[in-house]
């Protein structure tokens, strides 16, 4: 049987800083700990020790010392953290240091995947660290935090439950025909798929909300060029994020910055101008710009309430309901396109807003607006139950399987059939936690952690 290795990473971002963690987690944790930093340490108490190379007692550093017999530590092995000074050169040595005796370094992910494999989290919680390090918003942290903490899970594993208890009502119909049983023994498993199929649907009927925290609300600002689109991203961005020009079509390709707005990440695009073109890299830009604009949650269409009507009109088609028109410009006095513009949107269920790129009127509203769409589309009553494709995906296809069995026991009172659908949904909510996901989908799922991870 293979000896699992012993590995090293530091936890903490590298360069230079006041303290530095590194980790180890194996079998041979213990002894290469007092290799350098002595015997005698109690668990889960921080000793400040004297860290030195074995192999010629050279000072390495002064750090703290904190041991973890397995199995209660983070992986379920023995594991150790050493907090040492910052230096590129400290944390450099203790390092070479644990590779000379033996210790390898880890890969992406393998501290947590140890953690995973020992049965201290499930697939989701795992995930959820992932998403905690990377969180960047309230809303963002909240989220992983429930996750980690177990909501997600629950949730699947009391919906696999009530499948499970369905499925011994269904088997038993079929396993033991000849014994004392209710006719109707499969008419009772009806209620608990139900169930099942009610909360499957009202999860993947709240959307993809959970990705959308994790990844970011999406608007795309669109317009035609010299509308003031680019002008607007820095004025939201509190940046010069995008090159501002007079030249029509300065901006040829999509321009992203990310914001925090109530808590939530949203994702800002500004694109090209749309206009037809001759030039091919302003047409590439204007596809992209199409793109992004159908992708988008919400649409801000810019306009400049100081040009002719003609320049936007041609734009309609790529706004739905709901989205925003700006009408750029507003401390000069209205045109004809700032009127227009406001009579077109009121007639199609959008909010027109005036603004003025250069001097920020107008932008405290459309500030509380763009957040009162984001809250109303990102926030819920409850945890959701996918924070990620791969959970929808399982949800998904848990809920076709009980709709077949639902058709089977109606339409042909197949017993059999049914139950085989109701094991397939359960597999797939068991799938969300990782008790039965192939190897390559963990290695997907891992390699995506950082370093020390």
């Amino acid at each position: 049987m293979a000896v699992t290795p012993t590995i090293f990473a530091l936890a903490t971002a590298p360069g230079r800083s006041a303290v530095a963690v590194v980790r180890v987690s194996g079998p041979g944790t213990r002894a290469a700990l007092e290799a350098l930093a002595g015997t005698g340490l109690r668990p889960r108490r921080a000793t400040l020790r004297t860290l030195r190379r074995p192999e010629d007692g050279q000072i390495l550093d002064k750090a703290l010392t904190l041991w973890f017999p397995g199995p209660a530590s983070y992986t379920g092995e023995d594991s150790a953290e050493l907090h040492l000074h910052g230096g590129r050169a400290v944390i450099e040595g203790v390092m070479e240091a644990l590779a000379e005796r033996g210790l390898r370094p880890a890969e992406p992910g393998e501290f947590t995947r140890r953690a995973f494999e020992s049965g201290k989290l499930d697939l989701s919680q795992a995930e959820a660290v992932a998403d905690l390090v990377d969180a960047e918003t309230r809303a963002q942290r909240r989220q992983a935090l429930g996750q980690l903490d177990g909501d997600l899970a629950r949730r699947h594993a009391a919906w696999r439950s009530t499948l499970i208890e369905v499925l011994a009502v269904l088997e038993a119909a079929v396993d033991f025909p000849d014994e004392d049983l209710p006719e109707t023994v499969a008419d009772e498993a009806e209620p608990g798929i139900a169930h099942v199929i009610a909360g499957l649907e009202a999860a993947l009927a709240d959307g993809e909300r959970g990705e959308r925290v994790r990844d970011g609300y999406r608007i795309a600002l669109i317009g035609a060029p010299n509308a003031g689109k680019s002008s607007l991203l820095n004025r939201l961005a509190e940046r010069d994020a995008a090159i501002v020009t007079d030249t029509p079509g300065t901006t040829r390709d999509v321009i992203e910055v990310i914001l925090d707005l109530a808590g939530y990440r949203v994702v800002v695009a500004d694109t090209a101008g749309l206009r037809a073109s001759a030039d091919a890299i302003e047409i590439e830009g204007v596809r992209r710009s199409v793109a992004q604009a159908r992708a988008a949650d919400l649409r801000l269409l810019v306009i400049d309430g100081a040009g002719p009507v003609e320049r936007w009109r041609a734009l309609e088609d790529h706004v739905r309901s709901g989205d925003l028109c700006l009408i750029n410009k507003a401390d000069l006095p209205p045109g004809p396109s700032s009127i227009a513009a406001r009579d077109w949107a009121a007639g199609h269920g959008i909010v027109s807003l005036p603004v003025a790129t250069t001097t920020g009127q107008g932008l405290d509203a459309l500030g509380a607006a763009i957040a009162e769409r984001v809250v109303a589309a990102l926030s819920g009553a409850e945890f959701p139950a996918a924070t990620r494709a791969r959970h929808r995906r399982d949800l998904t296809e848990a809920r076709d399987h009980l709709a077949r069995a639902v058709s089977a026991l109606g339409a042909r009172g197949d017993v059999e059939l049914a139950a085989e659908d109701v094991r397939l949904a359960a597999r797939c909510l068991a799938r969300v936690g990782g008790r039965i996901d192939p190897e390559d989908v963990l290695d997907r799922v891992f390699a995506r952690f950082c370093i020390g991870k």
